[in-house]
């Protein structure tokens, strides 16, 4: 019908798309809009790595099985052409995209999201095959003719005949901290959520069985398909057949006890001042940030652990008022770059120990002589490897089924998820 194309669902002359979903605004996750065509349309959107993900239902259906698919979409993405998969490498593998969506998407429904099975009809992009498609004109997206050999298989995620020269299995344990932290330092509020990713090389089809020491911290998690749901509700171990290469084993949250008694490892002093000019013609206003490295902090570090605590990956989003019209903004740990379109500062510290004091401070003219109403909340990212919020380790990582010896490593990795510390 008008409006709708060949894969069922909007086409681009729908006018549901010009719904401003890039305006800047905090724009919802699912949306109902009338449209007059079809009636009412349902609208799901996730945000990854500056790009908007965009999905249109024309008939209600389960939400949550929408966005993971569009997290899927976004994660395949990144697997195929690294991270992060923004707008330009969109642009730079268009023609692999739209082969990508053309197997992942069967008339509106899902299809095929396992990464073996899409590496075996398109082979993810390669310096060669774009030095090809500029030569020639032609696309760099090779699509094989043949089907993978997991889609007539029970194990669709695990493609025959796998074999490595050295089987390894490598095993992360990642924690994220969401929190918003008042400008006193103290937490107002905070929730835990953890994934183990998994890296595994091994050959023939082999039955591994991860055992935790405390799996009572484990609470809400979901699995990768290849997981035994049964024997984990029964036995509290993760019973399963690996996909080839990267894949996210599963997800869970921390229980409660441990997710409320946070304290973060990093401390954040912001402070904004504004004041007006002599004759009131604009109004100026000056920021100072100050880091440092708490001595005290909730995370549980790992045995293997050596040395002093160092906080890695350390930044920090700051956004102006959007009547901000000019700034000066000097660190001395660092660089700091601010978008002017954006009206937003984003500082990259690095690494950071208790002997640091990251410092920024700076000026800014407003248009007008109105003082901004409230401050925006900062943005802090931060990681720290081998440690945890939970104390989640594993016991034991066995296999069965193949007859080889394994190389296996695991670490715990505390990082920072939606962090927030509020201003004066």
């Amino acid at each position: 019908s008008e409006g709708m194309n060949h894969h069922g669902g909007l086409s681009t002359a729908s006018t549901v798309l010009s719904f401003d979903l890039w305006s800047g605004e905090t724009v919802p996750p699912i949306m109902e809009v009338p449209e007059e065509t079809h009636g009412t349309l349902y609208l799901f959107s996730i945000l990854r790595d500056g790009l908007s993900y965009l999905a249109a239902c024309p008939a209600e259906v389960s939400p949550l099985l929408v966005i993971e698919f569009l997290h899927r979409i976004a994660d395949i993405f990144v697997d195929y052409f690294g991270s992060p998969a923004d707008e330009s490498a969109i642009k730079e593998n268009f023609s692999t995209v739209y082969q990508l969506l053309e197997e992942m998407v069967d008339y509106g429904w899902p299809l095929t999201t396992e990464p073996n099975a899409l590496k075996a009809m398109i082979r993810p992009p390669t310096l060669v095959g774009k030095i090809q498609s500029v030569v020639t004109g032609g696309s760099n997206a090779i699509v094989s003719d043949a089907l993978p050999s997991g889609t007539v298989s029970n194990m669709p995620w695990r493609a025959a005949g796998v074999s490595y020269s050295n089987n390894e299995i490598y095993i992360d344990i990642v924690e994220e901290i969401d929190a918003l932290v008042d400008t006193t330092g103290n937490v107002i509020s905070s929730d835990v959520s953890g994934s183990i990713q998994a890296q595994s090389h091994l050959s023939g089809v082999p039955d591994l069985l991860l055992t935790f020491q405390d799996p009572s911290v484990i609470d809400d998690c979901s699995f990768h398909p290849c997981v035994r749901y049964g024997r984990f509700e029964a036995d509290s171990v993760v019973s399963f057949v690996p996909p080839d290469g990267n894949f996210e084993l599963m997800r869970y949250r921390v229980r409660n006890a441990a997710a409320q008694m946070v304290h973060p490892p990093i401390s954040c002093n912001p402070t904004w001042n504004f004041t007006a000019s002599e004759n009131d013609s604009t109004m100026n206003g000056r920021v100072s940030i100050f880091l440092s490295v708490r001595s005290v902090s909730s995370l549980i570090l790992s045995a293997s652990r050596r040395g002093p605590l160092v906080v890695e990956d350390v930044a920090v989003t700051i956004p102006f008022p959007k009547l901000v019209r000019t700034t000066n903004l000097e660190v001395n740990m660092g660089n700091v770059i601010y978008d002017e379109a954006t009206k937003v500062a984003r500082w990259t510290i690095g690494k950071l120990d208790a002997t640091k004091r990251p410092q920024l401070t700076g000026t800014m003219v407003l248009e007008g002589n109105k003082k901004p109403q409230e401050n925006q909340n900062l943005t802090l990212n931060w990681k720290i490897p081998l440690a945890s919020v939970s104390g989640l380790s594993v016991s034991g990582l066995s296999l069965t089924g193949e007859r080889y010896s394994v190389y296996k490593g695991v670490r715990n990795i505390t990082r920072s998820g939606r962090f927030q510390v509020r201003c004066n």
